[in-house]
C-alpha cells in the first residue's frame, strides 16, 4: 500500500496543524492574511475546510485553494484539503483530511495515490481501519469542548490518546478540539504527536503570536 511519507517524516508535520475555511476568519482576504501570520508563527500544516453556510464553490474555491496553497509551498509548510479530492488533485495539495461521514478512506487513498491521507476517529476500530485503509496520519478528539464544528462528537480528552496508544495504534497522531495554549501540553503528553486547532489561530487578534504559544506549549512536553 502506497503511503505518503515515512512515519518519522509525519510526525515533523503534526506539531500545530492549523485547519481553517473563510466561515473562521470572515472571508477570503481574511483567511490568507491569518494563514500568512500563522505561518510565520511556526504552524507545521494547514488544513482548508471549507464547509457550512456560505462555503465558496467553483472557481472561487479553487483560486482560494490554489493562493493558500501557494503560501504553504513558499513556506515548505503542507498543504491538506478536507474532503475534496477533486480539489487536491486540481490544486496539486500535499494531501487530503477525511472524517468517518465523508467518502471512505480506502477509496480516497486509491486516488490520491501517494499524497498524504488524514482521516479522524473516535474509537479504536476506527483507528485501525483507518490504519488498515492507508491512512498516513489519524487526526482524534474532541479533546475539549469546541464551538468551531457545530456537529461535535462528545468531549473524549487527552484519554483518548492514551486509550489509542495502549491499544496499539502506531500512526501519528494529532489531537483536535477545545485545544489552547493552555492545554496543548496535556494533549501531547498523552501521545499525542501535535494538536490541530482552528479558533485558537483563526479567532485570535494576533494569529502569528498565537500560533507561537501553541507551538511552544505542545511541543514543551518533549523538550
Amino acid at each position: 500500500m502506497s503511503r505518503a511519507l515515512p512515519p518519522a517524516a509525519v510526525r515533523r508535520m503534526l506539531p500545530l496543524y492549523f485547519v481553517a475555511g473563510t466561515g473562521n476568519t470572515g472571508g477570503e482576504l481574511a483567511l490568507l492574511r491569518t494563514l500568512a501570520a500563522a505561518l510565520e508563527g511556526g504552524i507545521s500544516a494547514f488544513q482548508l475546510r471549507e464547509k457550512g453556510p456560505g462555503a465558496l464553490l467553483g472557481r472561487a474555491r479553487f483560486a482560494l485553494a490554489l493562493g493558500l496553497r501557494e503560501q504553504c509551498r513558499r513556506r515548505g509548510v503542507p498543504f491538506i484539503v478536507n474532503d475534496d479530492v477533486e480539489l487536491a488533485l486540481a490544486v496539486e495539495a500535499d494531501g487530503v483530511h477525511v472524517g468517518q461521514e465523508d467518502a471512505p478512506a480506502a477509496e480516497v487513498r486509491r486516488r490520491l495515490g501517494a499524497r498524504l491521507l488524514g482521516v479522524s476517529v473516535h474509537t479504536v476500530d476506527e483507528a485501525r481501519r483507518a490504519a488498515a485503509a492507508g491512512a498516513d496520519y489519524i487526526g482524534c478528539g474532541p479533546m475539549y469542548a469546541t464551538a468551531s464544528k457545530p456537529d461535535a462528537r462528545a468531549v473524549a480528552g487527552p484519554a483518548l490518546v492514551r486509550q489509542l496508544r495502549a491499544a496499539g495504534i502506531t500512526l501519528p497522531l494529532v489531537g483536535i478540539g477545545g485545544i489552547t495554549s493552555e492545554n496543548a501540553a496535556s494533549v501531547t503528553a498523552a501521545g499525542a504527536d501535535g494538536v490541530a486547532v482552528i479558533s485558537a489561530i483563526s479567532g485570535a487578534s494576533d494569529p502569528r503570536a498565537a500560533a507561537v504559544l501553541l507551538k511552544q506549549a505542545a511541543m514543551s512536553i518533549n523538550s
